[in-house]
Formats: structure tokens, C-alpha cells, sequence
């Protein structure tokens, strides 16, 4: 038969000990329309650049050296923007190409997942956001935005199905990215997201 004396050290115990599930965790909410207005342009501004470039890269020099501004000039305009806003500016695909950078893990695959499930409910990809502030048990807050990145016709010469890339863009792909699996995407399928991570 337990004492009172061991029943009460035994419940004392008890509320002391901290189980798994009571271990104090990340709070999010939404963010304001102005955090979000203000991460959208962000996210524009990279697209808009590196549309621009692909887009003179293919008419000048072609498809071939077009994989060059992916390789280096996209990581040049999000590191430039993110020097300009001291933000965390990237793109993260559905599927890597380049799978040291491009690789969606935690918030950035949650967000990609969000955006697979809305478009099969019929939304387009082009109106896809996910934007969230979280608190994290330290205190800190940081807002998480992604703005969905669809297929668009020219982006096929290097993103399209693999029987109909060029040998001269598939030598490229293989020399610069020996682990790519970003092939086999249609017109309007989702491709990606640029993600930016905002320190609040």
C-alpha cells in the first residue's frame, strides 16, 4: 500500500516530467497584407530578371547556353536581392535540378505540397501563395512566403519530356547537373516556387 508521503512525491514526479507531446513548439499565423504585398514584389522582381535573361540567352547565344543562366545567373539575382532586403531569397522545384540548392525540405515542401493540392481543386498556378509568420519557442519571429513558379512554353527546351531534348542540351544537363530530375514537365504544371524566409 503507498504512503501518502510516496503517493505525493509520486504525482509531484509526474507533473515535473515533460512527455513529448507537452514540449513547448512553433506558433504560426498569417501574415498582413503588407508583409505579403511586399514579399510578392520580391518574388516578381527574381522572375522578372531571370525571364528576362533566360529570354535574351535563348534569342542570342540558344537553349544550350540558356542553361548557364540557370547555373549562374539565377543564384546571382537571388543573392542580390537578398543582400537588398536582408531576406533569404531562393527557388526551391517540385523536382532538383540542382538538388544542393534546389531541393524543397521543411516549410518550402509544405508549401509546394499546399500548392499540388490547391491546383488539383481546379486554382491556376500563376494566383499560388503561401504565407505564414511563425514564433519560435525562442521568441523569434519569422514570416515564410512562397510564390508558385508554373511551366511556361519556353521553359520546355530544358524542362520538357527527355525524348524530345535536344543531344546538345542533354550533354549540357549532364555535364552541369549529373543528378537532374527536373524533366518531364508539361505547359502550366507546376515547376516550383521562389521562397523567401524574412527575419520579423
Amino acid at each position: 500500500m503507498n504512503s501518502p508521503l510516496i503517493l505525493s512525491l509520486t504525482l509531484l514526479l509526474g507533473a515535473c516530467a515533460t512527455p513529448e507531446d507537452a514540449r513547448v513548439v512553433s506558433k504560426t499565423e498569417p501574415a498582413s497584407p503588407e508583409q505579403i504585398e511586399a514579399s510578392r514584389a520580391v518574388a516578381k522582381s527574381l522572375a522578372t530578371q531571370l525571364g528576362g535573361k533566360l529570354k535574351q540567352e535563348l534569342e542570342t547565344r540558344g537553349p544550350e547556353s540558356a542553361i548557364g543562366v540557370c547555373k549562374v545567373i539565377a543564384p546571382q539575382i537571388a543573392a542580390d536581392l537578398s543582400k537588398q532586403t536582408g531576406w533569404q531569397v531562393g527557388r526551391v522545384g517540385t523536382r532538383a535540378r540542382n538538388a544542393a540548392t534546389g531541393t524543397a525540405s521543411g516549410w518550402n515542401a509544405q508549401a509546394l505540397g499546399v500548392f499540388a493540392e490547391r491546383m488539383q481543386q481546379g486554382e491556376k498556378p500563376d494566383a499560388l501563395e503561401f504565407a505564414e509568420i511563425v514564433t519560435a519557442p525562442s521568441g523569434t519571429r519569422t514570416l515564410h512566403y512562397a510564390k508558385a513558379i508554373a511551366m511556361q512554353p519556353m521553359c520546355l527546351t530544358c524542362h520538357g519530356a527527355t525524348e524530345n531534348l535536344s543531344a546538345g542540351i542533354k550533354a549540357r544537363l549532364q555535364a552541369d547537373y549529373p543528378l537532374d530530375r527536373a524533366t518531364g514537365y508539361s505547359v502550366g504544371e507546376l515547376r516550383g516556387a521562389v521562397v523567401i524566409t524574412r527575419p520579423l
